[in-house]
């Protein structure tokens, strides 16, 4: 670490050369003022990294002069140090945006202490971030080298979600490498357990599947629903588990989080297939026999989850609770959403409101078009950020902060969450087979079986046949499928994009989180 410019301004500076010593020896350069007029002075021409500020200075005070170096520096942390403990001073100085707060008589020990919490913040936790990682890392590789089943791949993703966001707060290129080469580890494992697990769970062989999108509703939405208070059902379209970690400080402070669950959503991981099921509480075959006016195909022109509230009467009937009121509710614009907060009060005049979030999928989508989305979003950690970004200003955030303030609950869940994809991968395919880049489904589909999860026959994986001879074909890790016409194009447009189809850990493992207003502990 570079020299540190300390700045201290006390009326009895002299006092205090012992300090000055002391934090000299440890490295600090400390440029002293006896007055805020002076030091104000100085900053308006000259830069420091800290400023160490008396409170209790005759002619311009210590909150005066802070005042005024924040109109000069608005980001330069400064140390408050006083003799008066009263709660108003306290919170004037807080509002203010003091760093930290130290009351006298200090020792230059605290003064220390102060300095390296402020100013080697992020080295000091990623020091111990790196620490720590490297005692988890033996945990989970051994995991890995195990034979984890899908309530052990849950709480492997969540861990590298968490070291993932913890190294954000560090610098530590090199241990981020490592984490990725981990990540990736983990992707090429979970292909492999989806390839052998899969089949089984949606036929009804295992008697242990995890939470899938059509046994969503049954096991984690039914149970609270209640006539005594109301639950508010948001379905937050292409949310991954991390943009979920992301946005969960802003609704903990509006809800008291109660649980939270990973539900794994069908193949395909796109949204005609997993929300829709999630609402029908069927597999994609079974609403295809039972509806078949109602399922569309991939190659239909026509928008294909227009009948969700459709599906989820049928599914209240064939659980027996048609004795339930709900609304439903789908936002796919700015306008809806405007209303959506507006009458924010609505969504608890029933049993149950179910909202429909499509912001999520849109910006996924529109990152793929659209440069300053490419920018905005580079990499995972910029996508998260986005996302918090967005929700923070979004109408849906002002509409939970209005219901926040009445007795109810909220289940916040998704269908699919997405991949950021790297490696391009040709397939060749007749003209009506579908254009997603995670999954491709259509006849005389040719492909290298090493590359994709291959499905000859559909039904297998409970999904409908589009002809007799259609089978489904399933990106891994970061591949993307594209085909060999116009093969380095499509590669190089749609690199780093995020998408979803495929199977991934961030396709597949989603987020569904039980909240309860807080009213409710008054």
């Amino acid at each position: 670490m570079g020299q540190v410019n300390i700045m201290w301004v006390d009326d009895e500076i002299d006092i205090l050369e012992g300090h000055k010593i002391f934090l000299e020896m440890k490295g600090y350069k400390v440029l002293t003022f006896a007055n805020g007029y002076d030091a104000v002075e100085h900053l308006t021409h000259e830069s420091t990294d800290l400023v160490l500020l008396d409170e209790s200075m005759p002619g311009m005070s210590g909150l005066e002069t802070l005042s005024r170096i924040k109109e000069i520096h608005p980001h330069l942390p400064i140390v408050l140090i006083t003799k008066n403990e009263t709660e108003s001073l306290m919170e004037e100085a807080i509002g203010s945006q003091i760093a930290d707060y130290l009351i006298k008589p200090v020792n230059p020990s605290q003064v220390l202490l102060s300095l390296k919490k402020i100013l080697d913040n992020k080295r000091l936790i990623g020091e111990k971030t790196t620490s720590d990682y490297h005692q988890q890392f033996r945990s989970m590789f051994d995991s890995l080298g195990g034979e984890p089943d899908h309530r052990t791949w849950s709480k492997i993703y969540r861990q590298l979600i968490f070291w993932e966001m913890e190294m954000e707060k560090s610098e530590s290129n090199e241990l981020v490498e490592v984490h990725m080469a981990q990540k990736r580890e983990a992707n090429a494992a979970f292909f492999k357990y989806i390839s052998r697990h899969y089949a089984s769970w949606m036929c009804g062989v295992d008697i242990d599947p995890p939470l899938l999108s059509h046994t969503l509703f049954k096991n984690k939405v039914l149970p609270y629903v209640s006539k005594k208070e109301p639950l508010v059902w948001v379905v937050v379209d292409n949310l991954r588990f991390d943009q979920w970690k992301a946005i969960e400080p802003l609704l903990n402070d509006l809800f008291r989080i109660q649980e939270e669950d990973c539900c794994y959503s069908i193949l395909p991981t796109a949204t005609q297939y997993c929300r829709n099921a999630m609402f029908a509480g069927e597999t994609p075959l079974e609403i295809e026999r039972k509806f078949p006016d109602k399922w569309k195909k991939d190659d239909d022109e026509e928008g294909k989850n227009l009948h969700e509230s459709f599906f989820f009467t049928e599914q209240l009937k064939k659980l027996g609770r048609t004795d339930l009121t709900f609304r439903y509710q789908k936002i796919s614009s700015h306008l809806d959403a405007v209303k959506l907060a507006d009458t924010a009060h609505n969504l608890l005049d029933h049993d149950l409101s179910i909202v429909v979030y499509n912001f999520v999928d849109m910006m996924s989508h529109a990152r793929t078009e659209m440069d300053v989305l490419k920018e905005l979003a580079a990499d995972e950690a910029a996508y998260r950020s986005l996302t918090r970004t967005w929700l923070t200003h979004s109408p849906l955030y002002q509409a939970l902060k209005k219901i926040a303030q009445k007795k109810c609950s909220v289940v916040l869940c998704t269908d699919h969450g997405s991949i950021q994809v790297k490696n391009p991968v040709k397939v060749t395919a007749d003209k009506q087979t579908t254009n997603n880049l995670r999954y491709k489904n259509g006849k005389n589909l040719d492909y290298d079986p090493r590359e994709v999860l291959a499905y000859r026959d559909p039904h297998v994986v409970a999904l409908p046949k589009t002809s007799i001879t259609s089978s489904f074909i399933f990106a891994k890790e970061q591949d993307y499928l594209c085909y060999p016409n116009s093969f380095n194009h499509f590669a190089a447009m749609y690199k780093n994009t995020f998408q979803h189809g495929g199977v991934s850990m961030e396709e597949v493992m989603v987020p569904v989180v039980r909240m309860s207003s807080r009213v409710n502990e008054k």
